[in-house]
């Protein structure tokens, strides 16, 4: 049975959600937005402008938000996607705090080029022209730590778990299982929640839903583990890499195209009964990888994820079991037939990967790319040669790397339009020269003495 506080809003008009927040006595609305690099920002209001606020009248300062404009073109407008209403199951029954996701709009109420959201949503009605719908599930990794003697964050875990394990509860099993029943009260259909690999690392998986709704879905989540984790004493991360020596955390995106109710990439009399969709999108992803990596992999920590040996991987290739390729086909077919993209981590904004991702397959499928051979055996232990023979190739090996290869990559510039192209690339270049501009303790190990 559904948890949720709400009841679905799907074709809800604003009379609707504002008769639901007075009989659930809500006296504050957040209205949230993303930043092109994926933070939430909100804009909360008292009951007395909830009808403004609802009917997308409401204004606020564009310039001070990551990526967005210059002051002198700073007015931007939130307009609430209805159907996102939702409860915050942790504030006070007789005083309550709900949550809207807004697109964001220019004072001329056209959509902001700047809103990673619209990114999205030009992407799928590109799909759409084509005929296609896309669903799509991600699997969000986290690390869940102590505190320091202030409250900062640390690498210090709670547990000394591993996949799967079945251990004495602790403070993080508590945590998680706390997580899942605000995600239920939220409208989330979570199918399942357990350790992984490394300590203090953990996986939530809830079920997949169209595109826009499982970008929505990765916003509110990262959001929700990070304030219930406070709650228990933890401090939550979705850093992609946080501990050498162990496991990082991915986001793994599973996807797939639709023609109305008709899985497109499943073609039972076809070998491995994918589709030439399918194959096509495939191809696509493969084509554009180098040229997308700095959107699903965008932190200078992302890099170190993506080295063999940790169950991450380096290479662009795809196959069914193997798990060493960016691309894997899980078993199931008929409606269940899909990509599984491992290359991507929960740093990542949500919106603009499964964008990214979108754009590559369309182009895949419009050019009717190579699929090339699913490659079965183990990538990470063939020599340069073989690899070459298989026309495998490496991903960036870092992010001045991607940026560089995001620069050369036309359709994935041209999805994620010029504008924020140009802001995300500016970022992520500042980023890598602050980076490489550090002294770091492991050089101090290795050359302080030494030289």
């Amino acid at each position: 049975m559904p948890r949720s506080l709400v009841p679905d809003l799907s074709g809800a008009g604003t009379r609707d959600v504002l008769e639901l927040a007075e009989q659930a006595n809500v006296r504050f609305l957040r209205l949230q937005f993303t930043d092109i690099l994926g933070v939430i920002k909100n804009v909360e209001v008292p009951a007395s402008q909830f009808e403004k606020a609802l009917a997308g009248d409401l204004m606020f300062d564009g310039s001070s938000i990551e990526g967005f404009v210059r002051i002198e073109e700073s007015d931007m407008l939130l307009a609430p996607d209805l159907s996102t209403f939702q409860l915050l199951p942790w504030s006070d029954s007789t005083s309550r705090v709900a949550r809207i996701i807004c697109d964001v709009n220019t004072p001329d109420g056209a959509p902001f080029a700047g809103d990673p959201r619209g990114v999205l949503k030009r992407q799928l009605a590109r799909a759409a022209s084509m005929g296609f719908t896309m669903n799509a599930g991600m699997e969000a990794e986290f690390f869940m730590f102590k505190p320091g003697p202030s409250g900062e964050a640390t690498t210090t875990t709670h547990d000394v778990g591993s996949y799967f394990d079945l251990a004495p509860a602790d403070l993080g099993e508590d945590a998680r299982r706390a997580i899942v029943d605000v995600l239920e009260q939220m409208g989330f259909e979570v199918e399942a929640s357990h350790h992984e690999v490394a300590h203090g690392q953990h996986e939530i998986d809830f079920r997949y839903a169209d595109a826009l709704k499982t970008a929505d879905n990765i916003a509110t989540f990262r959001w929700i583990v990070k304030v219930v984790a406070q709650k228990f004493g933890l401090v939550a991360s979705f850093m992609p890499k946080p501990i050498f020596g162990q496991n990082g955390s991915g986001m793994h995106a599973h996807q797939s195209l639709f023609r109305g109710r008709e899985n497109a990439f499943w073609d039972a009399s076809a070998q491995w009964e994918l589709s030439e969709t399918a194959l096509h999108y495939i191809g696509g992803l493969l084509k554009h990888a180098r040229g997308y990596t700095a959107i699903t992999n965008p932190l200078v920590n992302s890099y170190k994820r993506l080295v063999p040996g940790y169950e991450a991987p380096v290479n662009v290739a795809w196959s069914m079991r193997n798990r060493s390729p960016m691309l894997r086909i899980p078993e199931r077919r008929g409606t269940g037939t899909r990509v599984e993209h491992r290359v991507p981590d929960p740093a990542a904004n949500p919106y603009l990967a499964l964008a990214v991702m979108l754009a590559a397959g369309l182009d895949g499928i419009e050019t009717q790319a190579d699929h090339r051979e699913p490659v079965n055996e183990n990538i990470w232990e063939m020599s340069h040669r073989e690899k070459r023979r298989l026309r495998i190739d490496d991903l960036p090996h870092d992010l001045n790397e991607a940026c560089d290869e995001l620069e050369k990559d036309d359709v994935i510039r041209t999805a994620l339009g010029d504008h924020v192209y140009r802001h995300f690339l500016a970022a992520k270049r500042q980023e890598w020269r602050d980076y490489i501009t550090q002294v770091t303790e492991w050089e101090l190990r290795s050359y302080l003495a030494k030289y």
